[in-house]
């Protein structure tokens, strides 16, 4: 993940103890150093003690963040005492800046409640926020009203912060090819690319025809082909796999690689069955599950919006995530359920390296030379953010819903790769999905970041997400 780069506006008002500004302003850039973020903020001797109180102070605050707009991700307004809210309002918006911004205040000590001590930053981030709210500006809080920098929840706020910043940034173009058609069984992913345009989300297409031709004119003894089938048998097993199907599998990758460079995909859907089984004879799952592992990620059957799903929680964590199918009941459980893909799941969320086989159905129906590429594997226990997204046709919006859970170490002898969630009030969930008409699929990543994505879909993209807790 990159460093986050903030501008910082250490806000003073009038009449308050302006020298807490000084220790304020330099507490707050050593725990920002101590978090890996780059700050951009006004200098002592550009402003008195770096901070904005006034109309002159906000304009060369915003004249500052301006010079820098291409590195700032975010903002952070920190009142060491009440602060000025207009001032800060008017920083905002001379800035010109649309990114994310973080309201904190300092916390009083109880021994120090003089006149010249006391902070009442505990009424001015409420003046603060309130002007920010008149300006249509929108903003993110602390989880603690008033936090002092150092404490350990000031420092979880930066972190979900950060995310917030990644996923806000990354979210203004995003590019996601769509390669091949829907399959015709799937009415459930359909998707509208105008509602996702209108959002910066463009869909660039490609034929399977049209991939198959390209594939067809390469040979095995291409060098990026022969590279290919050598990252493809490093990545799983594949030993007992016949090489003509290797081969194959690598001219596809080939094509599939160039495809996305080309176009500068952020992420894929592919039309993985049956056409590619039939007319190609391959599974497509371990080149899509090698995208994922690269932080490409890449969807089942043409699921364009679990494509971007995917993409948000890789923003927000910094690590692959996966799509999968909410796909069984397990046992009498309520709160668990067996999740499942063919699978184009990234290895690096499997207990093990994955093994390559036939898909049990069409290897019946088309032989198993043409029915090769399911991986199998369990995913491991780990703590996990799931979340799916839609377009919502006839009303024109988005919505979503996400939320955290648990992959559990239960096993189970089946087929593909698996795993067993365990999510509070599951039941609750799944009335939602249902009521709501979600698709099957949802995304995941093995990491909690459900409060940034809800934050970040929410607040400044103004989405209409569903965030499920307990």
């Amino acid at each position: 993940m990159h460093a986050i780069t903030v501008g910082m506006i250490v806000s003073n008002r009038g009449g308050f103890p302006a020298h807490l500004c000084a220790t304020a302003r330099s507490t707050m850039l050593q725990v920002l150093n101590e978090e890996h973020f780059n700050v951009i903020a006004l200098d002592p001797e550009e402003t008195r003690f770096g901070a904005v109180e006034t109309l002159e102070d906000a304009i060369k605050c915003g004249e500052l963040f301006r010079r820098h707009a291409a590195e700032i991700d975010g903002i952070i307004v920190t009142l060491p005492n009440f602060g000025d809210e207009k001032a800060v309002a008017n920083a905002i918006r001379s800035s010109g800046l649309r990114v994310p911004v973080l309201v904190h205040a300092f916390p009083d000590d109880m021994d120090k409640l003089s006149f010249t001590e006391r902070r009442d930053s505990f009424c001015g981030k409420i003046s603060v926020c309130n002007n920010l709210g008149q300006y249509n500006i929108p903003f993110t809080l602390t989880d603690m009203h008033t936090v002092a920098p150092e404490a350990e929840s000031f420092r979880e706020d930066l972190h979900r912060f950060a995310a917030v910043c990644r996923i806000v940034k990354g979210m203004r173009q995003v590019r996601i090819g769509v390669l091949g058609a829907r399959p015709a069984a799937f009415n459930t992913v359909r998707y509208s690319e105008k509602i996702l345009e209108h959002v910066g989300v463009s869909i660039e297409t490609l034929d399977l025809s049209e991939a198959f031709g390209r594939a067809n004119k390469l040979t095995d003894e291409d060098p990026d082909v022969v590279a290919k089938r050598q990252a493809i048998s490093e990545y799983a097993e594949t030993s007992h796999v016949p090489t003509i199907v290797l081969n194959r599998m690598a001219r596809f990758g080939v094509v599939m690689d160039r495809w996305i460079a080309e176009n500068k995909l952020n992420a894929t859907a592919v039309q993985c069955w049956t056409a590619l089984e039939e007319y190609f004879g391959v599974f497509p799952c371990p080149l899509m599950s090698m995208l994922s592992n690269q932080l490409l990620p890449s969807a089942c059957e043409t699921d364009a919006n679990g494509a971007l799903s995917m993409y948000i929680l890789q923003l927000a964590s910094g690590q692959p995530a996966m799509l999968l199918d909410w796909n069984n009941n397990y046992a009498e459980e309520p709160d668990k359920a067996i999740v499942f893909h063919c699978s184009n799941l990234p290895a690096c969320v499997m207990e093990q390296r994955p093994w390559m086989s036939c898909h049990p159905g069409l290897a019946e129906r088309l032989g198993e030379e043409n029915a090769y590429g399911q991986l199998y594997g369990k995913i491991k226990a780990a703590p996990f953010t799931y979340l799916r997204i839609s377009t919502d046709d006839l009303n024109g919006a988005i919505s979503g819903y996400v939320g955290e859970g648990e992959f559990t170490r239960q096993t189970l002898d089946t087929y593909g790769t698996y795993g067993v969630v365990d999510i509070p009030d599951l039941q609750d969930l799944l009335h939602f999905i249902c009521k709501n008409r979600f698709e099957h699929h949802f995304a995941a990543t093995q990491a909690l970041v459900a409060d940034a994505v809800h934050e970040a879909l929410t607040t400044y993209l103004g989405w209409d997400v569903y965030y499920h807790m307990a």
